[in-house]
C-alpha cells in the first residue's frame, strides 16, 4: 500500500493529503509493531523519503532540478551492474528553508513512549556520488569551502532536531566505507580527486556537522555499503577505522558484518573505550532469519577483539532503501527482529 501511494503520488494521481494519510498509517502501524516486539528505540521505517537518501536533495535550494549520472554502479545479486541513482549539480548557495527530517520526527515523537530515532544521511553524501564534477566553481570554488557550508546546514536541522526532543540520531555513512575498497578508490583517482583527502574531508564535516549536539543527544554512525544486491563496495574496515572511531560525539558505529566483504572484525581493537561497536550481522538482503546459535558465535568472535558490554547486534541496513524495493515481506521482516531480540535477550539479557 505504501509504495504504490509514493508511485502514484509521483506520478500525479494521489494528492499529497490523500498520500500522507496513507503513510500516516502506516507508521503508526510500523511503530505498534516495534513496540510488540519489545524493541526500546523505534522509527517511522523513512516511510516518508522516497529514498534513504534524498532529503538534502529534494529540501535543500541550491541545486539543480535535473540530475547525473553517479560515477559508481553496484553488482546485483545475478552478477549484473546499475548505476547508482543520478545526483543534481549545485548552481547556487545552499540554503535550508525548512527541516528535513523534523516534521517526520515530531509525528514518530507524538506517537511512542520509546525513544524515537531519526536518522539522517551523511554529508558526504551532497558530494561523494558525482564528486567535484557536481560544483558550479563560480559558486563554491573549492570543496572545502561547499563542504563547509553543508556542515553549517547540517548543524541548524540537528539543533531543530533537537528542539523538538530528539535524543537519538543516526547518521547513515556510505562513502566512508566504501572508500575502504582499492576499486572504490581507484574510480575517485581516476575522475581526479584525491581518496585520502577525501576520507579526511568527509570525517572532518562530520564532525563539524554534530559538533554543537547537545548532551542529551545520543549520535551513531552506520557505516553502509549499499543495500542492493552485493552492495557498491568491499573490505574491511582497518583503512578508515581509527581515524573514523575517533570522530567527536559519536558514541557508537553501525558496523555492517553480515557477509565476508566487510572484512574481519580486527578494526574493532581500535574502538575508543567510550564508544559502541553495533553489529550488523543480520541481512536485509535475504528473508531467511540467520540460525541465533550463529549469530552468537560471531558475537563471540566480536567479543576478543572490544568488549562484550560494548557490542550490541542489528540487521546489517535498513529493510529497504526507497519505496521502489519490495525484497522482504513484513512477516520476514518479524522473524528477523524477533531472532533479534532473541538473541540480544540471550546474550546480554532482557531489557
Amino acid at each position: 500500500m505504501l509504495r504504490q501511494a509514493r508511485g502514484n503520488w509521483l506520478e500525479g494521481r494521489l494528492s499529497e493529503e490523500e498520500r500522507r494519510e496513507i503513510e500516516d498509517r502506516c507508521i503508526r502501524d510500523v511503530v505498534a509493531m516495534q513496540e510488540s516486539l519489545g524493541l526500546m528505540a523505534v522509527t517511522d521505517g523513512e516511510f516518508r523519503r522516497t529514498s534513504w537518501r534524498e532529503g538534502f536533495f529534494e529540501g535543500l535550494e541550491g541545486f539543480s532540478e535535473a540530475r547525473a549520472e553517479s560515477t559508481f554502479d553496484f553488482r546485483l545479486d545475478d552478477g549484473g551492474r546499475r548505476k547508482a541513482r543520478p545526483v543534481p549539480d549545485v548552481v547556487a548557495p545552499l540554503i535550508r528553508t525548512r527541516g528535513i527530517a523534523t516534521d517526520e520526527f515530531a509525528f514518530l515523537k507524538a506517537l511512542t513512549s520509546r525513544t524515537p530515532k531519526v536518522t539522517l544521511p551523511a554529508p558526504s553524501v551532497l558530494h561523494f556520488f558525482r564528486g567535484d564534477a557536481m560544483l558550479d566553481r563560480a559558486v563554491y570554488p573549492d570543496v572545502e569551502t561547499y563542504m563547509t557550508d553543508v556542515a553549517r546546514i547540517y548543524r541548524e536541522e540537528v539543533a531543530d532536531l533537537a528542539a523538538l526532543g530528539c535524543t537519538y540520531l543516526q547518521i547513515d555513512e556510505v562513502a566512508l566505507p566504501i572508500m575502504c575498497d582499492p576499486a572504490i578508490r581507484e574510480t575517485i583517482r581516476a575522475r581526479g580527486e584525491d581518496p585520502e583527502m577525501l576520507i579526511g574531508l568527509y570525517i572532518d564535516t562530520l564532525e563539524q556537522a554534530v559538533r554543537d549536539r547537545p548532551a542529551e543527544m545520543t549520535v551513531c554512525v552506520h557505516m553502509c555499503r549499499g543495500n542492493e544486491g552485493h552492495g557498491i563496495g568491499s573490505g574491511g574496515y582497518e583503512p578508515i577505522a581509527e581515524r573514523v572511531f575517533s570522530i567527536a560525539n559519536v558514541a557508537g558505529y553501525f558496523l555492517e558484518y553480515d557477509t565476508p566483504r566487510a572484512g574481519d572484525f580486527t578494526p574493532l581493537r581500535l574502538l575508543p573505550r567510550d564508544r559502541f561497536a553495533v553489529l550488523g550481522l543480520m541481512s536485509t538482503k535475504t528473508r531467511v532469519a540467520e540460525p541465533a546459535a550463529a549469530l552468537q558465535e560471531r558475537i563471540e568472535q566480536a567479543a576478543r577483539h572490544v568488549d562484550l558490554d560494548r557490542i550490541c547486534l542489528c540487521p546489517q541496513c535498513g529493510f529497504a532503501s526507497g519505496f521502489q524495493y519490495s525484497r522482504l515481506t513484513i512477516d520476514d521482516e518479524l522473524r528477523k527482529l524477533e531472532r533479534l531480540v532473541e538473541v540480544a535477550d540471550e546474550v546480554w539479557g532482557p531489557s
